[in-house]
């Protein structure tokens, strides 16, 4: 059985020591069934020392070892860098659902209810300029409470509120329905309005859905969704 000599042992000690490789934590770490950075170091100069020097090994297969054995330890380290990264994950996800409790969100729907302001906020997204447009406000049994004419627009994003609501409709405890009909250029069409919604409750979810949210009239929908948020 080869061994390797006091002489050898201490050129081994000065390489390891030059490529950074603690020996005595590896040797603490490693498992018995598995090879560390030591041990590797190690088979190569034994297998260095006793190669036959009529037919040594080539730099080229040298280099090749070593650089496998380097891919392999840092896609090894690789792997422990993303695992910690996915734990602080976890961990941004339970403060940011936390975070987000007792706000709202605009998200599209047709439903809304008064803020603390008795009022209700929201917002259009035209695709093209409108020579007339108009709101309407109704309660669950499609009596009209409100209407409200915002006249011609150009594209894009037309905000909207009703301010001044009945104290029966904030008391109610109904959500209002809003349906948004807009002249585009061939005829009065039918649009869905964004609205704020109450944050209900907030989940972690997981790496694929990231922070879920149970939000008042709609029901849960992925964090990523929501365009904008207000406490």
């Amino acid at each position: 059985m080869s061994t390797i000599d006091p002489t050898s042992q201490t050129q081994l000690d000065s390489i390891l020591k030059k490529l950074g490789v603690n020996q005595k934590a590896d040797e603490k770490a490693a498992n018995k069934d598995t090879l560390g950075q030591s041990d590797f170091l190690k088979l190569m100069t034994t297998q260095l020392q006793n190669q036959d020097p009529f037919a040594p090994m080539e730099n080229a297969e040298f280099i090749a070892q070593m650089a496998q054995f380097s891919t392999v330890t840092g896609i090894t380290e690789m792997g422990s860098t993303l695992s910690g990264i996915a734990e602080q994950l976890g961990e941004f996800r339970i403060a940011t659902a936390a975070n987000l409790l007792g706000s709202s969100v605009m998200i599209p729907g047709n439903y809304a209810r008064p803020d603390e302001s008795g009022q209700i906020h929201g917002m259009l997204d035209l695709p093209s300029a409108s020579g007339i447009t108009n709101l309407t406000f109704s309660n669950s049994a499609g009596d009209v409470l409100h209407t409200m004419e915002l006249g011609p627009q150009a594209a894009g994003l037309v905000g909207f509120s009703w301010e001044n609501l009945p104290e029966e409709i904030v008391n109610s405890g109904e959500a209002v329905r809003i349906d948004a009909f807009a002249d585009l250029g061939s005829g009065m069409e039918s649009l869905t309005p964004s609205i704020y919604a109450e944050i209900l409750a907030a989940s972690t979810g997981d790496a694929v859905t990231g922070v879920m949210l149970d939000v008042r009239d709609y029901g849960e929908m992925p964090a990523a969704d929501v365009a904008k948020f207000r406490r």
